[in-house]
C-alpha cells in the first residue's frame, strides 16, 4: 500500500470534516499509516510532527504505551454496556475520579460522547433546572462574540462563527451574544487584566437586562480557541462568576478543548479560583483515544430533577454509547499520567520554551501578535503590522503556511491567517525548535508576495 492508492480509495467513498473537498484535487490527502510520540508516519514512510495534537485531542503522544495497554485489558473484559438501568466499574471510577481532580462543587458527571453532544447535555440540563422549579420564563443564553462551542444544532447556536451561524440560521435558537474581552482589541499600552475588566461591562448590561429569561452564560475560560486562538484574562471569569450569582444565572464553562492542562492548570478556570455551575470536558479527556464526553454539575443541579416519576421531572437526554468502557478506561489511564507525573509543571517548563522560541515573530513585519496561554502559542499574521489590516481571507496565507510545513514534516493547521502551537505534552525541546522553525520559514514563504 503507497499513499497514492490510500488517496484513491478515500477520494471514492470518503467525506472529510470541515473540508472543501474540490481543494483535494490540488491538495492531496495524507494518509496516516502510523503514529509514535509527536510523530505520525504515512505509508511511504515519511514523518509529521503533530503539532496541533490532531485537532487538540492528543496530550501524551500517539500510542501512548500506557493508555495502550489500559484499552487492551478493558477489551478483555467488557467494551460497552448499556448504562441505562446498567453501571459498571470504568464508568464509576472515572465519575469519581473527575468529581475529585474538578473544581469545588461538582458532584455529579453525566456521560456524552462528544465536545458538541457535552454542551448540548448542559445547555438542556441548565434550561431543565430552571423549568423543575417553575421558572418556565428562564429560555435564553448568553454568549460570548468570536465563541464557539461545536457543531450540532443547540452548540451551534450558542456559538458565533460567522460562516457557521450565517449558513444555518433558520435552524437555530435565538441567543444573546455579549461582546467578548479578546485582548487582541486592547488598546496600546493596555494590561489583559485592564482590558477584560473593562469588557465586562457589556457582560454586565446583558445580564442586567436579561437575568430574568437567562438560564446561562457559556464561554470557553481564558482561550477562545476555534475563534483565532483568541485569549483574555483569568478576572474576566472572577467577575462573570460573581455577576452570575448575583443575577441568578448560571456559569457553563466549555473547557473542552482547554481542559486538561492546556492552559498552565489542569482547568482553566482554575486560574481564576471560581467553580461554574457545569463544566464540559472532552478531547484531551482520553488522551485523544476514544470519543467520550462529561458534563459535571452540582448537587444542587442534580436534586431538582430527583424526584418521583409520575412528577416528569427526570432528565431526558441519552446516547447508546454514554459512558463507553473502552472509553471510560482510557480517559482514567490519562488522569493517572497526570497524577502519576509531574505534567503541569514539565508543561510550565515547555511553554516557557516555546515562548523564548516565537520571541522572533513579535518584530516579523507581518506578525501582528503572539499571544500564549499555557501550551497555547498563536501567531497572527496580518497585511500590515502598523494598522493590522487583515489580509484577504480569499488569499488563504495560512494555507501557504500549513503546505510548506507539511514539505518539512510538520503538521501545522493555521485557523484562517493565525499559526498556532498546541503539541502533545511528550514534545522534546529539540522538536519544539523544529516546529518553530519549520513556522517561521512557513511564513516567510506564505507572505513573500
Amino acid at each position: 500500500m503507497n499513499n497514492q492508492t490510500m488517496v484513491q480509495r478515500d477520494l471514492k467513498v470518503l467525506w472529510h470534516p470541515c473540508s472543501q473537498m474540490k481543494d483535494h484535487e490540488s491538495i492531496p490527502l495524507i494518509p496516516i499509516k502510523s503514529g509514535q510520540g509527536v510523530w505520525l508516519e504515512d505509508f511511504e514512510g515519511k514523518r509529521y510532527l503533530d503539532a496541533i495534537s490532531s485537532w487538540w485531542v492528543n496530550i501524551f503522544g500517539h500510542a501512548n504505551p500506557v493508555i495502550n495497554q489500559a484499552v487492551k485489558q478493558q477489551l478483555d473484559t467488557l467494551e460497552h454496556v448499556i448504562l441505562g438501568g446498567f453501571t459498571h466499574e470504568a464508568a464509576v471510577t472515572l465519575a469519581e475520579k473527575l468529581v475529585e481532580i474538578t473544581p469545588p462543587g461538582l458532584d455529579k458527571c453525566f456521560y456524552a460522547d462528544n465536545g458538541s453532544s457535552a454542551v448540548e447535555v448542559a445547555l438542556k440540563m441548565s434550561f431543565h433546572y430552571w423549568r423543575n422549579l417553575g421558572k418556565t420564563q428562564k429560555t435564553q443564553f448568553i454568549t460570548l462574540e468570536n465563541s464557539y462551542h461545536g457543531e450540532t444544532l443547540g452548540a451551534l447556536a450558542v456559538g458565533n462563527v460567522a460562516l457557521y451561524k450565517e449558513t444555518y440560521a433558520p435552524l437555530l435558537m435565538d441567543v444573546i451574544t455579549v461582546p467578548g474581552p479578546d485582548c487582541y482589541h486592547r488598546e496600546t499600552g493596555e494590561t489583559w487584566q485592564d482590558y477584560s475588566i473593562r469588557r465586562f461591562a457589556d457582560m454586565e448590561r446583558a445580564l442586567a437586562k436579561h437575568a430574568d429569561s437567562v438560564c446561562a452564560v457559556i464561554v470557553e475560560p481564558l482561550v477562545q480557541c476555534a475563534g483565532s486562538m483568541r485569549m483574555y484574562h483569568p478576572v474576566y471569569l472572577t467577575m462573570l462568576r460573581e455577576a452570575c450569582d448575583r443575577y441568578g444565572v448560571h456559569l457553563i464553562a466549555d473547557e473542552i478543548a482547554v481542559g486538561f492542562g492546556r492552559t498552565g492548570t489542569l482547568f482553566a478556570c482554575e486560574q481564576a479560583a471560581i467553580s461554574p455551575d457545569f463544566i464540559c470536558l472532552s478531547k484531551g479527556l482520553t488522551g485523544g483515544y476514544l470519543p467520550l464526553s462529561a458534563v459535571l454539575t452540582s448537587d444542587t443541579v442534580y436534586r431538582a430533577f430527583y424526584d418521583d416519576y409520575q412528577n416528569l421531572t427526570a432528565f431526558l437526554h441519552s446516547h447508546s454509547y454514554t459512558g463507553n468502557a473502552l472509553g471510560c478506561r482510557a480517559a482514567l489511564a490519562t488522569i493517572g499520567l497526570f497524577q502519576q507525573h509531574d505534567v503541569l509543571g514539565n508543561n510550565r517548563r515547555l511553554a516557557a520554551v516555546m515562548a523564548k522560541a516565537v520571541e522572533r515573530f513579535q518584530d516579523h513585519p507581518n506578525v501582528a501578535e503572539v499571544r500564549q496561554t499555557g501550551m497555547i502559542v498563536a501567531i497572527e499574521l496580518v497585511k500590515n503590522k502598523q494598522t493590522r489590516e487583515a489580509y484577504p481571507w480569499q488569499q488563504r496565507r495560512g494555507l501557504r503556511v500549513y503546505q510548506y510545513a507539511l514539505r518539512c514534516g510538520v503538521l501545522l493547521r493555521p485557523l484562517g491567517n493565525v499559526i498556532y502551537f498546541m503539541p502533545p505534552y511528550v514534545i522534546t525541546e529539540q522538536e519544539i525548535a523544529l516546529m518553530i522553525e519549520v513556522a517561521w520559514q512557513g511564513i516567510q514563504y506564505a507572505v513573500r508576495d
